[in-house]
């Protein structure tokens, strides 16, 4: 690859804040992340649940997951846009206020619309918080990290699914769904205070304006990164969304045991994303292409090892590690093709994620309700995991055409 296709558009403005000063800004900044990853996935586990509560069947309980990740879509491009002179530390503690509300919406909901609706609100926040975050946490640790910085965030999601998700799903199991989100709330008050003490003013920090922002929507190669998300990562969600059931009826394991399924997932995705992060720091797109492969090969093993409960706590700690490795990596790529507009584009990165959420649940319950059974989502996404490849080479030869038009 040409190290034109790695190196970053915009240099990153380099601040040296005492190394505590760093650390404990990203460390309430993955604390965030951790709340709101754990709100994201926890869902999925407790679909059975939420179904019987409401009366609905599972295919349409997954529309709740599909309501959040709507809400990032929608969420992200806007509050991004139009909050692009605000400060950066005053926009993620209401960023955080919002998702906090939100999910204390979903614990007092009553009926399925209503939780519709709640989680729909939830979702709002996060693709702007992830975005501004990933970029603060970037500015603080200097441009020669970006990748790791961003990793170092996106930890606290993938810690989520090892202590968050499978906490919250046991609250969940034995005391009713509601206090799983009710747990989430908590979370998210704990960071609105760790952000209001360890998370500096940032005004060396560079804001744009909702014009230059939306500049990044007239670039061909920040479409082509989103849709790489929204295509490549959706086979991972296909299957994680209705792991639940595909663990107990396909498995054979008892569903005392689905957390423990959902504990290797996440133990796999702690594992990729700081892979990932390190992937990326050495070279974007080869870390993207070996991800969505890997991703793509373990997808379509694991039809085959669904069958069986080892091979199955293997496939999902597989699935988790190769779908989170590719986040550090997307992200990084959309701060390098922004230019000026990296917020936006930040922000937009986790649309794309959370279209391959609603998607990938979407595409699974489909193929369940064909009557395929419970391992044929995996397939479905070792089929987008592919196509992923197709796009992300489209993008590459686009600009190695682009940048040798301009050398001529």
């Amino acid at each position: 690859m040409t190290r034109s296709l790695e190196r970053p558009s915009v240099p990153l403005s380099v601040v040296s804040p005492p190394p505590s000063v760093r650390w404990l800004a990203v460390f309430a900044l993955a604390v965030g992340s951790f709340a709101i990853g754990t709100t994201e996935f926890v869902a999925m586990g407790l679909l059975p649940d939420i179904a019987s509560s409401l009366n609905i069947t599972e295919p349409i309980a997954g529309h709740v997951i599909s309501a959040y990740a709507l809400g990032v879509v929608v969420g992200a491009p806007v509050i991004a846009s139009l909050t692009a002179r605000m400060p950066r530390k005053t926009l993620l503690l209401g960023l955080i206020a919002l998702f906090t509300l939100g999910n204390l919406a979903s614990v007092l909901a009553p009926t399925y619309d209503t939780l519709i609706a709640a989680r729909f609100i939830s979702g709002i926040p996060h693709g702007a918080f992830f975005g501004v975050a990933a970029l603060v946490a970037a500015h603080l640790m200097g441009p020669k990290n970006r990748a790791k910085a961003v990793a170092h965030v996106m930890s606290g999601l993938t810690i989520a699914t090892v202590l968050g998700v499978p906490l919250a799903s046991f609250l969940g199991q034995h005391f009713g769904w509601r206090t799983a989100f009710g747990l989430v709330v908590v979370i998210g008050a704990a960071t609105l205070t760790a952000i209001w003490y360890w998370l500096p003013d940032l005004r060396s920090m560079h804001v744009t304006s909702p014009l230059t922002e939306l500049s990044a929507l007239r670039r061909p190669q920040v479409w082509l990164a989103l849709l790489i998300g929204m295509v490549g990562f959706g086979g991972m969600f296909a299957v994680y969304t209705y792991v639940a059931t595909t663990l107990t009826d396909v498995s054979g394991l008892s569903r005392a045991l689905v957390p423990l399924g959902l504990m290797m997932f996440g133990l796999g995705m702690v594992v990729g994303n700081l892979a990932g992060g390190k992937m990326a720091d050495i070279s974007v797109i080869k870390g993207l292409y070996a991800s969505i492969t890997a991703l793509g090969v373990v997808l379509a093993l694991f039809v085959w090892a669904a069958h069986n409960p080892w091979t199955a706590m293997l496939g999902l700690f597989l699935i988790g590690a190769s779908g989170s490795a590719i986040a550090p990596a997307l992200q990084t790529r959309l701060m390098d093709v922004a230019h000026g507009a990296q917020t936006l584009a930040a922000a937009l990165n986790h649309s794309a994620l959370n279209i391959a959420n609603a998607a990938g649940a979407w595409i699974g319950g489909l193929v369940i309700a064909a009557g395929y059974g419970y391992t044929a989502p995996a397939a479905s996404g070792a089929a987008l995991a592919a196509a992923g490849l197709v796009v992300l080479t489209i993008s590459v030869l686009l600009q190695r055409w682009t940048e040798r038009s301009r050398a001529n």
